[in-house]
C-alpha cells in the first residue's frame, strides 16, 4: 500500500508570507511517513515563524522514535506560549506517523478534525482527549487507526472550514459539513483522484466562497491517499560492464510498471538486446529539446542529459506541464509513486568538463539530485540502482 500524500495552500489576501506550515518526510527503510500542518496565529511573517516552529520541532521530536508521537504532541502543547492580548495558543497543529501496512496515529490540538472518509462515507473513529497541564483551555485528540485501501485522510487550517464567514451566503462559514459536502461530490465524480488535485480543489474552492475570492485567513489543505502504488522504472545510461547488457534489458523488460528510457545509446541498447526497433520522430527544432522516440513497450525514450537536466529545472520550479521531452519526462515521474533509477556507470567522456575531476560525472550528479528532489519536494519513493 502506498501512501500519496500532498498539501495545497494560499495565504492570507495581502500578505507575503503563509501562516500555516507544513512539513512531511518518508522513512522508506521503515515503510513510515510523518507529516504535520501547523497553523500560526494571525497570518504573515509572525505567523508563518510560529507554525515553522511548531511543525518542525514536532517532526524532529515524532522522528526520534524514542518517544511516541503522543508524548511528542503533548510536549508541545504544554511548551507553545499563549499570547498576551487575545490569551489563545501561538499556533495550532495536527500530526500524523504512518505506515504502509496501515497503521496510524494522529494529533489535532486546535486545527480542525480531520476527515476519514471510506468508500465515500465519513468515518467516526474515536479518540482519547489529553488535557494540557499547563493551559486549561488547550486540550489534545489521540487517534489510533488502521486505514484501509482506498481510504483518505484531510487535514486543514481552520481557513478551510471558516471560508466565507460573515459573507452573505454562509455567514457561518463553511465549516465541518460544508467541507464534507465538497469533498463527497468531487469523489463521487473523481473516485481515484490524486492528493494533489483533490487538495488542489478544496482550497480554491474555500476561496471561491470568501468575498471577492480574497481569503481573509491563510487556507491549507492536506490529503492523505492510501492505495496501490504506481511503479515507474527509468532506464538511463550505458552499464559498466558491456556483458551484462543481455541481463539488463531482460530486467527492464520483466518490470511490472511504467517503463522510460533516457539516452540514445541507452535506447540502442535495449532495442538490440530485446529486438525492438526504435522510431525516431523527425520535427526536432533548432535551438530545442531532440524530441521522444518510440519503441514497442516503452512509456517514453527520450535524448539522456539534455533532457534529464531540463526535467530537473521544471522539478525544482515546479513547472510540470510544458510540451517537450523534458514536460513529458516530469509528467511521467509525477504520475508514478515508487519511482526507479537504473544509471548506467559506463563513463562517458562527452559529458566530462576538463578542469573537472574525472570523477564527477553529470549524468549521475543530476540523477542524485533528481531522486532527493522527488522524495523531499513531491514525497515520492525512489531508488537509485548504479549498474
Amino acid at each position: 500500500m502506498f501512501i500519496d500524500i500532498d498539501c495545497s495552500q494560499l495565504k492570507k489576501y495581502n500578505q507575503n508570507a503563509y501562516g500555516d506550515y507544513f512539513v512531511s518526510k518518508r522513512y522508506p527503510d521503515e515503510s513510515r511517513l510523518i507529516a504535520v500542518l501547523s497553523d500560526g496565529l494571525g497570518s504573515g511573517i509572525k505567523a508563518n515563524i510560529l507554525s515553522c516552529m511548531t511543525a518542525t520541532m514536532l517532526l524532529r521530536f515524532i522522528e526520534s522514535e524514542q518517544i511516541s508521537i503522543r508524548k511528542a504532541a503533548e510536549i508541545v502543547m504544554n511548551s507553545l506560549p499563549v499570547c498576551k492580548v487575545r490569551r489563545i495558543s501561538y499556533s495550532t497543529f495536527s500530526a500524523i506517523d504512518c505506515y504502509d501496512d496501515g497503521v496510524a496515529k494522529i494529533v489535532e490540538e486546535g486545527n480542525p478534525q480531520f476527515l476519514w472518509i471510506r468508500n465515500n462515507e465519513v468515518l467516526e473513529p474515536e479518540y482519547e482527549s489529553i488535557q494540557s497541564k499547563t493551559f486549561k483551555n488547550r486540550c489534545m485528540k489521540v487517534y489510533k487507526l488502521r486505514p484501509k485501501l482506498g481510504d483518505r485522510f484531510i487535514f486543514c487550517s481552520d481557513g478551510v472550514t471558516q471560508a466565507g464567514l460573515g459573507g452573505g451566503r454562509l455567514k457561518l462559514g463553511l465549516r465541518r459539513d460544508g467541507l464534507i459536502v465538497l469533498v463527497k461530490d468531487k469523489l463521487a465524480e473523481h473516485p481515484d483522484i490524486s492528493s494533489s488535485e483533490l487538495s488542489q480543489y478544496i482550497i480554491q474552492q474555500a476561496r471561491n466562497i470568501e468575498t471577492d475570492r480574497q481569503p481573509k485567513d491563510d487556507i491549507s489543505a492536506c490529503v492523505l491517499y492510501f492505495r496501490e502504488p504506481r511503479e515507474a522504472l527509468v532506464f538511463t545510461g550505458p552499464p559498466y560492464h558491456q556483458q551484462k547488457d543481455a541481463q539488463y534489458a531482460q530486467m527492464f523488460a520483466n518490470f511490472k510498471g511504467k517503463k522510460a528510457i533516457c539516452g540514445g545509446t541507452t535506447a540502442n541498447l535495449i532495442s538490440r538486446e530485446l529486438n525492438r526497433p526504435i522510431t525516431m520522430d523527425t520535427t526536432i527544432s533548432i535551438g530545442k529539446l531532440p524530441a521522444c522516440s518510440y519503441m514497442e513497450g516503452v512509456d517514453l525514450v527520450t535524448e539522456g542529459v539534455l533532457t534529464l537536466t531540463k526535467a530537473l529545472e521544471y522539478l525544482e520550479a515546479n513547472t510540470p506541464d510544458v510540451d517537450n521531452a523534458a514536460g513529458k519526462l516530469v509528467k511521467f515521474l509525477l504520475d508514478s509513486d515508487c519511482i526507479n533509477f537504473m544509471v548506467g556507470a559506463k563513463l562517458n567522456q562527452a559529458h566530462y568538463d576538463p578542469a573537472l575531476p574525472i570523477e564527477i560525472e553529470i549524468r549521475k550528479n543530476i540523477i542524485k539530485k533528481m531522486a532527493d528532489m522527488l522524495q523531499s519536494k513531491y514525497f515520492k519513493k525512489v531508488n537509485v540502482q548504479f549498474i
